[in-house]
């Protein structure tokens, strides 16, 4: 049962004293989304929690600070579970729609212990940090095939060029998706991570694209259930039919590894590209010290991460966050990327510094909901910033990269093109 409808909008900050808050800090715009970081400052300056207002109307509390945010995400009393939000949240925030709503929106990172940690079971095999290590060949022949497509010399957008479709070629590898289903998958879909509200003009093209991908995902379990295989899919079509899962449970985390498996590293890839070019010196060094790349690859999730902002958490009743009164089925949210530049953890936090160390950045998350794909997402942004890197001598920008278009997305940073020159496509050294 959902709790009654509140808008945080409108709740005093102290309810003792009445005062009435400041307006909720809005973030959106192109601006915005180009650079959120001079307002996240300001933010974290002023204190750990905020009142802030998204896009589609709803009113959060935004978590900034380094401390403030790994509590957050550590916190035991704040659920991910979407049946505790109120009323106000579900009927702005709670954006996709029934049925598809109660029918993908059961995956891990909407569960709580324990049937989050029974769910979380099923998939962590096929992400060890081991079996990652021995797809790398295939990783790096799949980053060099792709190279190969570009054109030899001038230039190319790196996002139709590689980033839209490297990721999602690895993680079917991972979790044994059928070629032929494979090449139907639709690149669209993954603007699902993309939601607008109930009155949004684009909300027909955003409910034809749910109704699309529940489509495939059904396609692609009566496919393992016709022919059976021993990878992610095949056991967790297995586990449904044992009972370990919910079909809404099953459709769920398909759904999840298909979108969240792929558009957050297309996403990680272009925002560390856009990082590199902009630092064009720091570029150079990490193509001349190619050893730096595992701890570079470190600095930049820190220094701008794809997953900018988390899902929804709430609390079951009314509590204190670091200080602030959040009213129970409130949606808390936490700043990735603010805690990440936090001086206070991170010297120099605005400094790019491919050798930094250590380097505890939040860009995987933190406790029960760490990302269960972290060494896989390493090895393939690994494996991509360094063939690019390698093969492409003179990577630069093709434009002013200010002038790039920054996907909408709520929760991500990401660019949909990122034009690129360079002075020759070099063939691919031999697969260690």
């Amino acid at each position: 049962m959902t709790r009654p409808a509140h808008d945080p909008a409108a709740t005093p900050r102290c309810p003792v004293t009445g005062a009435t808050p400041p307006e909720p800090i809005p973030l959106l715009g192109a601006a915005y989304k180009r650079d959120p970081y001079e307002l996240y400052r300001t933010m974290r300056e002023a204190g750990p929690v905020h009142r802030v207002r998204f896009p589609s109307g709803i009113a959060a509390w935004l978590v900034t600070g380094y401390e403030a945010a790994q509590q957050t995400l550590g916190d035991p009393r704040l659920g991910k579970n979407h049946a505790l939000g109120n009323d106000y949240w579900r009927s702005l925030a709670s954006i996709m729609p029934e049925p598809q709503h109660s029918q993908l929106q059961v995956h891990l990172l909407h569960q709580d212990p324990p049937r989050h940690t029974a769910m979380r079971r099923l998939v962590l095999d096929a992400f060890a940090p081991r079996r990652v290590d021995e797809l790398r060949p295939r990783f790096q022949e799949l980053a060099d095939a792709l190279v190969d497509a570009l054109p030899s010399a001038g230039g190319a957008d790196l996002v139709a060029g590689f980033a839209a479709h490297y990721p999602f070629q690895v993680l079917a590898e991972v979790i044994g998706l059928p070629t032929e289903s494979a090449a139907r998958f639709d690149r669209d879909w993954g603007k699902v991570v993309q939601p607008v509200g109930p009155q949004d003009p684009g909300r027909p093209a955003y409910e034809g694209r749910l109704r699309g991908l529940q489509t495939y995902i059904a396609d692609v379990v009566a496919d393992k259930r016709e022919h059976r295989s021993d990878d992610l899919l095949g056991r967790l079509v297995a586990a449904q039919e044992q009972g370990e899962l919910t079909k809404e449970e099953l459709d769920s985390m398909i759904f999840q590894l298909l979108v969240a498996g792929q558009e957050p590293v297309t996403n990680q890839i272009t925002t560390m590209l856009v990082t590199l070019l902009r630092h064009p010196d720091q570029l150079v060094r990490l193509r001349e010290e190619p050893a730096l790349l595992p701890r570079a690859i470190e600095e930049l999730l820190r220094y701008d991460s794809a997953f900018e902002l988390t899902t929804w958490r709430f609390f079951a009743a009314d509590s204190d966050l670091h200080g602030t009164r959040v009213p129970a089925g409130d949606s808390v949210i936490v700043s990735l990327c603010a805690a990440n530049r936090d001086p206070e953890r991170f010297p120099d936090a605005d400094t790019l510094d491919l050798a930094r160390t250590p380097n505890s950045h939040l860009a995987f998350g933190h406790g029960i909901h760490f990302c269960p794909g972290a060494a896989l997402a390493r090895a393939e942004l690994q494996i991509a910033l360094g063939t690019l890197l390698t093969r492409l001598p003179g990577l630069r920008p093709a434009g002013d990269l200010d002038d790039l278009a920054w996907i909408p997305a709520v929760l991500a940073r990401g660019v949909n093109r990122l034009p690129v020159a360079y002075d020759q496509r070099l063939l691919a050294g031999p697969t260690p």
